[in-house]
């Protein structure tokens, strides 16, 4: 059979069958297979192995999307000697991404800039590596999302698609009273309550939660539920952005 002819084949049928791993690669693997004279059940090995490495890559691509992260972070790019407090040892067993299947919490705790951000995105990009399906929002936003949901009437159909999230982070709780969404948020905690995890970065300890959500009854609820099978992390240092700031201050002017 003529060799374009052969390849015109392989394009079509790989493409019905959606295997555009293999379909962008068979020739080069043909090629090589020609030249090491590989048998035909290798070649074959060679080209599934091919369309499951595509698959994997787009995988990881959609959930790096779906995660909505503002920037991408790393653990590499964390400095912990600024935050004598956290454990290495501890964030980088739960960048293993063990917490997640275990439907367990991670609470960061601290001053602004300190970090809790940085780590609570490049917690979630782990975890993503190690094949959980994250969402990172704030939690003004959240609430403002649950608000829209609500007088909709499309809530409990909202509520449930985001327990197809495995690890939801939920950033900036404390910086902005919610108002009404306050127990929206509570009932979106509630619904996850041991079924699906989530990272929460406050400002406040937890005794003052209740300025938050505008009701004690309610905040020790939902921190009876947020605190149980949850890792705490206490962040005291000085602010980043102060330390950037303080550098420029005081950089020698060049001559």
């Amino acid at each position: 059979m003529n060799a374009d002819v052969t390849a015109a084949q392989v394009s079509l049928y790989t493409q019905e069958l959606k295997m555009p791993g293999l379909r962008s690669h068979f020739a080069d693997i043909a090629r090589e297979a020609r030249g090491t004279g590989e048998s035909h059940e290798a070649y074959l090995v060679a080209c599934l192995r091919a369309e499951v490495e595509s698959r994997r890559e787009h995988r990881l691509q959609e959930r790096l999307k779906q995660a909505r992260f503002p920037h991408r972070k790393t653990l590499e790019e964390f400095d912990f000697t600024l935050v004598p407090l956290v454990s290495r040892e501890l964030v980088l067993t739960l960048a293993g991404g063990e917490f997640v299947k275990q439907k367990e919490n991670v609470i960061l705790l601290g001053a602004s800039g300190t970090g809790k951000t940085h780590l609570a995105q490049a917690l979630g990009l782990a975890t993503i590596y190690a094949g959980a399906r994250v969402r990172f929002t704030t939690a003004v936003a959240l609430a403002q999302e649950l608000l829209l949901a609500h007088d909709e009437h499309r809530l409990p159909r909202h509520l449930k698609a985001w327990q197809k999230v495995d690890l939801v982070i939920v950033d900036e709780l404390g910086y902005l009273a919610l108002g009404p969404g306050g127990p929206l948020l509570f009932q979106f905690f509630a619904e996850r309550y041991e079924s699906g995890s989530v990272i929460v970065t406050s400002n406040l300890e937890f005794s003052r939660w209740s300025e938050v959500f505008g009701d004690l009854v309610l905040t020790a609820a939902l921190l009876d539920r947020l605190i149980h099978h949850s890792h705490i992390l206490i962040f005291e240092g000085e602010s980043y952005r102060f330390r950037e700031s303080k550098k420029r201050r005081y950089q020698p002017a060049q001559q």
